[in-house]
């Protein structure tokens, strides 16, 4: 009895996978022809390194150096310093940017709060527009000799730059926070609207509500829709480009391999492919971890 009873949900779920399979073949094709292929053929490649006999002017030779390139990497001040750099900018912008999306997500879910649509579409505006445009537009403002507001502050007698080293970081922060909160914002709304309104009705005869009921009911229960914003944050202020590459006309002083991907496109450009995947395959690894420890570390706040 015991094993036709297995045997029949053996059947069963097999049934249900070849049921499912045309459903999801489309995305596991795409999964592995955009994302897997290409992280396998990076990895493989990081593993080679192009040697030049003689002087450099040599035929090429391919050689097989194993962790040489990641030891290469490592040991880049460029490369270490590109690192550091968008850390720092990804600790002041995302809790900023994330902070901002929740007070606009919970401002629009009030149910005082009128005008809705129009804030909605205000705050989902800048996400709309291309990375590159938003870049330019700010880059616009952030120029010595053609902000206007670095002419109103000469014009009281405070000389100010928002292209100085010191102040970069502070300038790309800000134009990813004006260009990536109103997505986050749409996330976090979305979540709430989820919430069923028995839930807000009760607290309420509770005499819980306004920013008491929003801190300590609906906070709570949109932690996976956070949880998942703060993970998308992380992905992508790793993938900073557009940005500084953009900035670079207004701002000389910045490096060319001021983020990992800028410093990886560099070695590409110098034909160094091998060490460019290195370096991709390195922030990949970055990611995926730090991705991991925020999972791993809201889990176990749940359990506690």
């Amino acid at each position: 009895m015991t094993s036709s009873a297995t045997l029949h949900r053996r059947r069963s779920a097999s049934r249900r996978w070849r049921r499912a399979l045309p459903f999801v073949a489309p995305f596991l094709v795409l999964f592995v022809v955009v994302y897997l292929i290409p992280t396998v053929y990076a990895i493989a490649q990081s593993l080679f390194a192009t040697k030049r006999s003689g002087l450099g002017l040599g035929a090429a030779d391919v050689q097989f150096v194993g962790i040489g390139n990641y030891l290469r990497a490592f040991q880049d001040p460029g490369f270490l310093a590109s690192l550091w750099r968008v850390l720092f900018i990804g600790v002041i912008q995302v809790p900023v940017m994330l902070a901002l999306a929740l007070l606009f997500a919970l401002l629009l879910d009030a149910a005082v709060s009128t005008g809705k649509r129009f804030f909605r579409l205000a705050y989902f505006v800048p996400y709309g527009l291309p990375g590159v445009i938003a870049a330019l537009v700010w880059s616009f403002l952030y120029a010595p000799t053609l902000s206007p507001v670095v002419q109103a502050f000469h014009a009281i007698g405070i000389d100010i730059s928002f292209v100085t080293d010191a102040a970069l970081p502070f300038s790309i922060a800000n134009i990813l926070t004006w260009a990536w909160t109103g997505y986050n914002m749409i996330l976090l709304y979305a979540a709430l609207q989820a919430i069923p309104p028995e839930v807000m009705e009760a607290a309420a005869l509770d005499g819980c509500s306004g920013w008491r009921a929003a801190l300590r009911i609906k906070v709570p229960l949109i932690r996976p829709a956070m949880l998942l914003s703060l993970v998308f944050s992380i992905i992508g202020t790793s993938q900073l480009y557009n940005e500084p590459v953009t900035m670079k006309t207004i701002a000389p002083n910045l490096p060319s391999d001021y983020t990992p991907i800028m410093a990886a496109m560099k070695w590409l450009s110098s034909n160094d492919f091998n060490y460019a995947a290195t370096l991709s395959v390195i922030v990949g690894a970055i990611v995926c971890v730090l991705s991991v420890f925020v999972f791993r570390a809201s889990a176990k706040r749940v359990d506690a």
